[in-house]
């Protein structure tokens, strides 16, 4: 294999990847073909919660490829990963998020979701906000608040609604015509922007008077990345429906949506098959769920993201970075401009240290790397970032 059989033969989504040739990963590095270590600030997007290869994780699923890998269609056998998970999950969660629905991504989930409200209230309004990212299949990308990313793909599905995340004044916009309200709890894409002055509990409170449902995306927020278990926790504010995925299964492409047993019977009849998937719940990947809540909750990771974010806030204090957006291991450094942002991420990358981009705020860089990173990994790479910027620095004043 070869780097121009990648460009030749795997369709590309951006004109210039980063194409790193991956050799294996371990813990918070990536190795390449030549044996060089790249420190992981990213983490698969906020995908691989416990790392490379955690050994739970890599053990649980051998052990379920050795028993079976794919027997029926989604919702028709008892398949005990697939129950252990909903079980555990359940459990952990508010009393009216008692049953998930286990597919195959975030952006499958929140078409679930989407379909889910409004067979349940009978209403076609969806309301999402400006600068929204839920994914790009066609329902995601109906709510998503970009006109540039949506325009080359019209039509969408109608009736889609937008209001600006944070402001009060336009959640009166929900109405009882509305049949949900779909919300980040973090607004990724937009820059890692959290919610303030009880903005969920404000948004909460007018679904439950109009009788709207509110839809939480915690794909990117949720499994311990906030310093909860769900960023939701942190506002007071349980949803309708939640949806999951990322950092759900360690690195392996999971998502779910999660109601009440009531609401989620909703998708048996009328029509019989409401929401049906082939690969949803499959037991290997229902196998590195399981194992990866188990070590989120029953180890002190999620306390200790919040000590992690407290050592990067410290640490990353540089001219050229304005302020850090987000919460837990979910940060923002944002930039001076969208050129330092973009000479960080680059050069970085050239130093063995991984950093990506926000989709819609162009002068921030993510900062995502797994649960377990350690506090010295950290300071390995805060220092880098610094080193980096003073370079750049240097540069455009000579």
């Amino acid at each position: 294999m070869s780097k121009k059989d990648f460009y030749t033969y795997q369709a590309q989504t951006s004109p210039h990847p980063l194409a790193l040739e991956v050799s294996h990963a371990k813990g918070s590095y990536i190795y390449d073909q030549d044996g060089n270590a790249h420190l992981d600030f990213v983490a698969g997007v906020s995908a691989c919660s416990l790392g490379h290869c955690h050994p739970k994780v890599v053990e649980a699923v051998k052990k379920q490829v050795d028993q079976y890998m794919h027997v029926m269609v989604y919702g028709e056998y008892v398949q005990q990963p697939a129950v252990a998970f909903s079980k555990l999950l359940a459990s952990l969660l508010p009393n009216n998020l008692n049953t998930t629905y286990l597919v195959n991504s975030g952006t499958e989930a929140m078409e679930g979701a989407i379909k889910l409200a409004r067979r349940h209230t009978g209403r076609s309004q969806v309301i999402a906000a400006k600068n929204a990212y839920h994914g790009n299949t066609m329902g995601s990308l109906s709510l998503m608040g970009l006109e540039e990313r949506k325009s080359a793909f019209r039509p969408l599905i109608p009736d889609i609604r937008s209001i600006q995340f944070n402001a009060e004044e336009e959640i009166e916009n929900i109405t009882d015509k509305t049949a949900a309200v779909v919300l980040e709890t973090i607004q990724g894409g937009a820059g890692f922007i959290v919610p303030e002055n009880g903005y969920l509990e404000k948004v909460r409170k007018r679904c439950n008077e109009v009788g709207a449902m509110l839809i939480l995306d915690e794909i990117q927020p949720g499994f311990g990345r906030t310093g909860k278990l769900f960023a939701f926790e942190h506002f007071n504010c349980p949803p309708d429906i939640l949806v999951i995925g990322k950092g759900m299964a360690s690195g392996l492409p999971v998502g779910a949506f999660v109601a009440s047993h009531e609401v989620m019977a909703d998708l048996k009849e009328k029509p019989k098959f409401g929401h049906i998937t082939t690969f949803g719940g499959n037991p290997v990947i229902a196998a590195a769920s399981l194992a990866t809540l188990k070590e989120i909750t029953e180890t002190d990771l999620i306390p200790q993201t919040l000590e992690k974010e407290k050592l990067f806030r410290k640490l990353l204090n540089h001219p050229l970075i304005t302020e850090i957006r987000g919460k837990g291991l979910m940060l923002a450094p944002i930039m001076k401009s969208k050129e330092v942002a973009d000479y960080l991420v680059v050069e970085a990358a050239k130093k063995g240290l991984i950093l990506f981009w926000l989709l819609f705020e162009d002068r921030a860089v993510r900062i995502s790397p797994p649960l377990t990173i350690s506090m010295k990994e950290i300071e390995e790479g805060c220092d880098q970032i610094l080193s980096i910027l003073n370079d750049y620095q240097t540069r455009t004043v000579n």
